[in-house]
């Protein structure tokens, strides 16, 4: 059997295969509500195959939205909306997962498809966070975070959490990466503080770290939780993959089962090398310094590709994004590709080559 196809133990469930539907935000939620198109986009990746299906980043407050199209899990009606997209998913053989995020200083932003830039209160936006009062590019200035609203913020995660949970998802990821809240503390480029949750690497890690540990109370024990990172800034004086390393020691010290290696972000003038698997070499790396599994995403397109990232030990598992918005069946193809024999769904067996 290939790695690819072989089954990934998590915990106390199993994901059929290391192919990870990455999340991928699609800005048609209604008051953070998914609705027909969320069941559709993610339900129709359950049926092509993959093992593990991440819906997109879920907002854990109203101000911690990108822009008002993004789904929420800050409220009852939104566990509601995802609770048959997840027993959807599940029913296909797939594993149900969601990222819960704050966008901080980077929210309050119209979708991409209308322009993506950055919304005032007279067009329907709203005051954003950050650690520092340092905005992003032209972006508005946010807020400094006192310490009784990054305590507020660290609940509004667990909360999420267990609407996560109880919404049917099985795995739970927290964004840590792409220039969001969390990020932003981590980053010496977005955290200028000099209390006790700026200054030193350690400090800098402190409310991050602290988020993690509270949703790891409430998230089962028999249930996985990620983390996505951004493994470097990109930019000369930014976080680093030695700052990485150092951060995957301790989510593994506080019970996170994988880190999924992303990177950039935080500044919107960084010159990033993009080509096929760029960022494995941080996933390769995290993986072996910090001891900690690894999920390994950014332009994975091809089937043998993705197999030599996990033979080589560079990742225990592959994340696809535009590439399953291309082809949502991209695992019952890769499967033929590399001579597996993968069952397909009764209704399009008679479909299989």
């Amino acid at each position: 059997m290939t790695r690819l196809f072989s089954p990934w133990s998590l915990r106390g469930v199993v994901a059929k295969n290391r192919i990870v539907v990455s999340p991928m935000c699609q800005y048609m939620a209604e008051d953070g509500v998914a609705g027909e198109w969320h069941h559709v986009h993610l339900g129709s990746r359950a049926v092509g195959g993959a093992g593990i299906v991440m819906a997109e980043a879920s907002a854990v407050s109203p101000e911690g939205r990108i822009s008002p199209g993004d789904l929420g899990l800050w409220n009852e009606r939104q566990a509601d909306a995802l609770r048959p997209v997840a027993a959807f998913v599940k029913s296909q053989g797939a594993l149900p997962a969601v990222q819960i995020a704050h966008a901080g200083r980077k929210a309050s932003t119209a979708p991409p498809f209308r322009g993506g830039k950055f919304l005032d209160r007279t067009e329907g936006g709203w005051s954003t966070l950050a650690p520092s009062a340092l905005p992003f590019g032209d972006y508005g200035i946010p807020e400094e975070m006192d310490e009784p609203r990054i305590l507020k913020v660290r609940e509004e995660f667990v909360e999420a959490a267990r609407r996560a949970l109880s919404a049917g998802f099985e795995l739970l990821e927290l964004h840590l990466a792409h220039g969001y809240l969390l990020h932003s503390f981590l980053s010496p480029l977005s955290n200028r503080r000099t209390d006790q949750y700026g200054g030193t690497l350690e400090n800098r890690m402190r409310f991050p770290l602290g988020v993690v540990e509270a949703v790891r109370a409430v998230w089962p024990e028999s249930l996985p939780l990620w983390v996505r990172i951004s493994a470097v800034d990109w930019v000369d004086g930014g976080w680093a993959l030695e700052d990485s390393v150092a951060l995957a020691r301790e989510l593994g010290k506080r019970g996170v089962d994988a880190v999924d290696c992303s990177s950039g972000g935080i500044v919107p003038d960084a010159r990033i090398p993009l080509g096929p698997g760029y960022q494995t070499a941080f996933s390769a790396r995290i993986r072996s310094e910090a001891a900690i599994p690894t999920v390994a995403v950014g332009v994975i397109t091809d089937p043998v590709q993705s197999e030599h990232i996990l033979v080589t030990g560079q990742a225990d598992g592959v994340a696809l994004a535009r590439e399953m918005l291309r082809d949502p069946y991209w695992p019952l193809h890769a499967a033929s590709r590399l001579g597996e024999t993968l069952s397909w769904p009764t209704p399009y067996g008679r479909a299989k080559s």
